[in-house]
């Protein structure tokens, strides 16, 4: 951070040194620039002493600069991209070097615009939390590296979280842990020694206590205005039937988070909808939120996604509605009429779990209660589905 800049002075004649004196506190800032919960860390080129060691990028504050201006114009100077600084860490560091005093601060910062490309350094690299410790940092930048560390953990929110409250960090995801987390690990580890696609790796529990799962990239529509492509319906069916058969002899006896169907006949995810679903392209390419998964039918979970994703929830026109239908059910490789029937039971049964887990005092169902005003939403709805059910089966 004190960059090439310092390399400089200590080799130059100080009186260049934008005006600096001997005997001056030189003040130094310091960006930590984060991004889906890393930051970003440089590599020194000069001078000897410093080369090949890490650093947050940075420089030197000018006479009649405000600290916030520093930083912004020493990044776009160092790596050429642009920052908001968004806060600070507590405290400074003061060292000598050269006979030089300096004093650093080290602000948090959001990343604007550009891709950091380093000019004054020879490699950035964006490290994650529990990274932090896997680098040889410069002295100065150690004492912020605990708080920074702390701050990370808080990670980037991701989008929906209505019942979960999972946040990015890196290529992870961390998600609040329960008594069902063990089996639902169990279920993710039994899906990749079958190597089922678009499923998140489980790689433990972080120092919050947050189970730690792959982030899965991809495109995730808002079931509430956009709709699946034909295309993308096929996919989700077929990747919803090899499910089912990656499922099939699985078994664990929980305990489960999900509500519980009469006289289940496998153990999967309850909750493949749109809002838990990643497309490249028209590929599924991630299927997260398995906090639901548990013993089930394949007949649930068929009527579960084709609510979501027909989607048969919103009012759209009855021809459509069948239409899409016989996409899904394509995919899946059954009949239309087998999914419409298994809409209704399975819509029911989470109106009813959502109550009964908001009574327990389930803090994720609270929260869908209040966010999104359910159960009562998803009731309103099947009731106008019933309405336009008989409609849909004639034409079919």
């Amino acid at each position: 951070m004190t960059g090439g800049w310092l390399g400089r002075v200590v080799a130059e004649d100080r009186h260049r040194a934008g005006g600096w004196q001997y005997g001056a506190m030189i003040r130094v800032v310091g960006a930590a620039i984060v991004w889906h919960g890393c930051v970003l860390a440089a590599r020194r080129r000069y001078p000897a002493q410093a080369a090949g060691r890490w650093e947050l990028p940075g420089g030197k504050v000018q006479p009649g600069e405000s600290a916030e201006a520093a930083v912004v114009r020493e990044i776009g100077e160092e790596l050429g991209c642009a920052v908001e600084v968004v806060g600070w860490l507590t405290g400074e560091t003061a060292w000598t070097s050269g006979g030089l005093e300096l004093e650093l601060r080290v602000a948090l910062c959001r990343l604007v615009r550009g891709e950091p490309t380093p000019s004054e350094h020879d490699a950035v690299r964006w490290l994650a939390p529990d990274e932090l410790q896997d680098v040889d940092w410069l002295a100065p930048d150690r004492r912020f590296l605990d708080e920074l560390a702390e701050r990370l953990l808080d990670g980037e929110p991701l989008p929906g979280g209505n019942v979960g409250g999972a946040v990015r960090i890196g290529q992870t995801v961390r998600r609040p842990t329960g008594p069902w987390t063990p089996a639902v690990h169990a279920v993710l580890s039994h899906l990749s020694s079958a190597e089922l696609a678009a499923v998140p790796r489980v790689h433990g529990v972080d120092v919050r206590g947050r189970e730690v799962l792959d982030y899965l990239p991809g495109e995730v529509i808002d079931v509430d205005t956009a709709l699946l492509s034909p295309v993308r319906l096929v996919n989700l069916g077929r990747w919803l039937r090899a499910l089912h058969e990656a499922m099939t002899g699985f078994e664990h006896p929980g305990p489960w988070r999900f509500f519980g169907v009469v006289a289940p006949t496998l153990i999967t995810h309850n909750d493949v909808a749109p809002y838990n679903v990643a497309f490249d392209g028209d590929e599924v390419a991630g299927v997260f939120d398995w906090d639901l998964a548990g013993p089930s039918t394949p007949d649930a979970d068929l009527g579960l996604t084709a609510w979501t994703s027909i989607p048969l929830f919103r009012p759209i026109p009855v021809n459509d509605a069948a239409e899409r239908l016989g996409v899904f059910a394509a995919g899946y490789g059954t009949a239309a009429e087998r999914v419409l029937d298994a809409v209704e039971p399975r819509v029911q049964l989470a109106i009813d779990g959502i109550r009964e887990a908001v009574r327990r005092g389930d803090e994720g169902m609270i929260n869908l209660a209040v966010t999104q005003g359910e159960p009562e939403r998803t009731e309103a709805a099947l009731a106008d589905f019933l309405a336009r059910r008989e409609a849909i089966v004639a034409l079919l």
